[in-house]
């Protein structure tokens, strides 16, 4: 293992921006927007790799070249040095796209992050005119 990891400018890199549903193709996504999940974060990225059980490691010092205002990526070792997968169901760096963005949606932080968001929308029920009344 720690030849692997020595060998780390080798590994796949993952930008944030290649999974997210608020980016066009030509943004950067690449995986369609059905399977694509909203604005993930590094840390997002690199939980569900290590729930898959894939090798990561997060760069935050690096930025997407087309959004540079979004710092950090994912580095991500699918196969070991024999050639084999680290997870059979994960063969290639689309498929681990999809399955991240799948478990990104599905993450402890997200769901909780929606949840008071959606309730404060709805209890504001201030009318939109206000400020000082002219005499």
């Amino acid at each position: 293992m720690d030849s692997e990891i020595k060998n780390i400018k080798k590994w796949n890199i993952m930008y944030p921006i290649y999974i997210n549903s608020k980016k066009t193709i030509a943004e950067g996504r690449r995986i369609c927007v059905t399977k694509a999940c909203e604005n993930p974060t590094v840390t997002e990225i690199s939980d569900c790799c290590n729930y898959l059980k894939i090798p990561c490691a997060i760069e935050l010092d690096k930025a997407y070249p087309r959004d540079f205002m979004q710092r950090g990526r994912v580095r991500v070792l699918l196969k070991k040095e024999d050639g084999t997968p680290y997870n059979p169901a994960i063969s290639s760096r689309k498929q681990l796209m999809i399955h991240v963005a799948e478990l990104v949606r599905r993450h402890p932080n997200r769901t909780k992050k929606q949840e008071p968001a959606s309730s404060s929308a709805a209890g504001s029920s201030k009318s939109g005119k206000g400020g000082k009344k002219k005499r």
